[in-house]
């Protein structure tokens, strides 16, 4: 696997690598034209998983006015948008990749 390059790596923030009962819960990404992703369901209250994907979109959308100079307001209304449209669709399909 190619590093990528270094604008979009993440790390690992001090306070979960410190954390032992830290748990990932899930990894993103954008690959070959579509959306990829690995996902555990570590919550018992699927409400759980809600809260957060809620929260990285208020995250995102700060990042969004930072990074690119966006009003963070409409960055979060955008990305709604964008959650409310594939909510919509019914084409949407999980894929198991085999390991």
């Amino acid at each position: 696997m190619t590093q990528e390059p270094t604008q979009f790596q993440l790390t690992t923030p001090e306070s979960v690598a410190s954390d032992p009962d830290a748990v990932e819960l899930t990894r993103m990404w954008w690959s070959k034209g579509e959306p990829v992703m690995s996902i555990k369901p570590a919550f018992t209250d699927p409400r759980q998983y809600g809260h957060m994907l809620a929260l990285a979109a208020k995250h995102m959308a700060h990042g969004y006015a930072v990074r690119h100079g966006h009003d963070e307001r409409q960055a979060y209304n955008l990305i709604l948008e964008g959650f409310s449209e594939i909510l919509k669709r019914n084409d949407v399909q999980t894929v198991v990749e085999k390991e």
